[in-house]
């Protein structure tokens, strides 16, 4: 056997620990009512193309500007398109482009955080005082200049908006990583020569997820209403796109003679993030060290 293959495992939840933090949650009653009410939102916005009464740009001029009726549920806006057709679609744009934030945000934060805690040394404080460079701007401000350097478009808003969220992430995995770098489980699988990213793949990484879980949960949350935002200043999704931030800035104009308009995608955007932080509470709960004290 190699030195790879051999030396201390790391102590993990295993099936036991898992079914104890999957029974926590469960225990949760509001984060298991915003999963359920996440996961029926995300199931309408997949399933919008075989369950949307109308294409989201068909219009009807005749209609337009009308209140809930047979043919249109919810109404129609501005141009005769049904609302409730384009928020079913407008949820596909805004959730999706919400998880390619945070998608890069993980790709980027957690292998550096990960790297810089297990390393140290100059590479360590490098990569911290980047990071520290980075979130002393806030975060819409630096995605609106990086889209002004770059242009508009939803793509390069999301991708701007995952390199400016990687260092909340590379800070949170590297400070786990630094508490779970000090395990004499790790110290020994080092002294007899275990490859580090062997260690980063078998130790660090299992012991690492419940605050980067916990994280990402929140980073959907704020990537979410950052893409409302930018889509809302016309520097997100482009026409005739339809997202919950564009649906909020077309119907502005309109405020006054169909609020509706605008209460409708500002319902379901509350609707997901309280969702994305109730979960990201029982997640904590859930994994959290003072939940597993007091069940003892």
């Amino acid at each position: 056997m190699t030195a790879a293959t051999v030396g201390p495992a790391a102590p993990s939840a295993g099936a036991a620990g898992l079914r104890r933090t999957v029974r926590r949650f469960l225990g949760n009653r509001l984060a298991v009512g915003a999963l359920a009410v996440l996961g029926l939102i995300l199931l309408v916005a997949a399933a919008a193309p075989v369950i949307a009464p109308y294409a989201p740009s068909q219009i009807d001029i005749a209609n337009r500007l009308s209140g809930p009726t047979f043919a249109h549920w919810l109404g129609t806006d501005a141009l005769g398109r049904d609302t409730l057709s384009r928020l079913m679609f407008a949820g596909r744009v805004s959730l999706g482009a919400a998880s390619l934030a945070v998608a890069i945000a993980v790709v980027i934060g957690l292998p550096l955080g990960m790297v810089a805690g297990y390393l140290g040394g100059r590479l360590d404080w490098l990569l911290a005082r980047a990071a520290d460079v980075l979130m002393t701007f806030p975060a819409l401000v630096l995605t609106v200049a990086i889209i002004a350097a770059v242009g508009p478009g939803l793509s390069t808003a999301m991708v701007s908006l995952g390199v400016v969220y990687s260092p909340r992430l590379f800070r949170i995995v590297r400070g786990a990583t630094l508490g779970v770098r000090q395990e004499t489980y790790v110290e020994a699988s080092i002294s007899i020569g275990t490859p580090g990213w062997l260690i980063l793949r078998r130790h660090i990484l299992p012991n690492i997820l419940s605050p980067v879980l916990v994280q990402v949960s929140l980073l959907m949350a704020a990537a979410l209403l950052t893409e409302v935002t930018i889509s809302l200043l016309g520097l997100g999704a482009l026409p005739p796109t339809a997202s919950w931030g564009s649906m909020l800035g077309a119907a502005f104009g309109d405020i006054r003679s169909t609020p509706m308009l605008v209460a409708y995608p500002g319902m379901a955007i509350a609707l997901v993030t309280l969702s994305f932080n109730l979960i990201g509470d029982g997640l904590r709960d859930s994994f959290g060290r003072e939940t597993r004290k007091g069940e003892r």
